[in-house]
């Protein structure tokens, strides 16, 4: 295809109209039929509201209730396909519901592929569900891809990487801050955990190409990596029991219970500790103090 056919092509995905009406009226029947339960929020005995209010839709995309509203009202600026994403996560879209959004918004839907970004809606409902401990959301890539409050407590805003760096695998072997998190006598085993991990995803990708662009970055950037890469071990694993290093509160003993979809493209990381435990006290008191201290701290898994 020469150059004048792409530009060609360009500007006609550009150029699809945005169908104000049908997005304000799509976002509005969807919020309409969520209830507080299906997202995790408790219901107050004087609620009058007929499904979730639009503050409570933006709170859960992450955007101010303004901009979320204005597309509500058909006078809001077209989506980025940024928003789009984080829309169809707060509203617990089905991937079907999330490519209509895109056209409704004149936006090319993403392709679909095995692997997706867009969150498992059974695993999303179950971390709903999760308040009193830290929980995420992660694709096989080690991205992660939602976490909840105490998460972010506990590891870090995983929302703030991007690029290769979303990888946990890729910051494991470029970003001395991501191994923080472990104990030092923890590095070698959780440096041939990641490579196996990263292999494993590799293998169930096929001719995907993230996953190739991605161990080729390392290979070029890790001496470290290129050596580990050359034991061939491969498998997706999680300890069942690991000590993370909070920088505010020390060393933590968490258990670690995990969720997979069927295809094994996402997994839902569930860090818990056993009641009476020094762990168990520690995550209580994240609980207590939430984000608003820990929530600036260097993230890892």
């Amino acid at each position: 295809m020469d150059r004048r056919s792409l530009v060609a092509g360009a500007r006609t995905r550009h150029d699809v109209p945005m169908d104000r009406d049908g997005l304000a009226d799509f976002l509005r029947r969807r919020r309409e039929t969520l209830q507080p339960g299906d997202v995790g929020m408790t219901v107050g005995p004087r609620r009058r509201a007929t499904g979730l209010r639009r503050e409570e839709v933006a709170s859960l995309s992450g955007m101010s209730t303004d901009y979320y509203a204005r597309l509500e009202q058909r006078r809001g600026p077209r989506p980025s396909e940024q928003m789009l994403l984080a829309i169809a996560r707060g509203l617990r879209l089905s991937i079907d519901e999330r490519d209509h959004l895109f056209r409704l918004a004149g936006h090319t839907p993403p392709v679909r592929s095995r692997r997706s970004d867009h969150v498992s809606p059974p695993l999303m409902r179950v971390l709903d569900r999760l308040e009193d401990t830290p929980a995420l959301i992660l694709s096989d890539l080690g991205e992660t891809l939602v976490q909840n409050r105490l998460a972010v407590a506990l590891l870090g805003d995983h929302s703030r990487f991007t690029g290769p760096e979303r990888s946990g695998f890729y910051r494991w072997f470029t970003d001395p801050d991501e191994r923080r998190r472990y104990p030092e006598d923890a590095h070698e085993h959780q440096t041939r955990q990641q490579a196996a991990g990263l292999r494993a995803a590799v293998t169930l990708r096929g001719d995907d190409p993230r996953a190739g662009e991605l161990v080729a970055d390392l290979l070029a950037r890790s001496p470290e990596f290129a050596a580990v890469w050359d034991l061939h071990e491969v498998g997706q694993r999680f300890d069942e029991h690991k000590t993370l290093i909070h920088p505010e509160l020390g060393p933590i003993e968490v258990d670690c219970q995990v969720l997979l979809t069927q295809d094994q493209a996402q997994v839902l990381l569930v860090l818990t500790a056993p009641p009476g435990t020094a762990g168990y006290e520690q995550l209580q008191l994240l609980s207590t103090i939430g984000t608003e201290r820990f929530g600036t701290a260097p993230s890892g898994v």
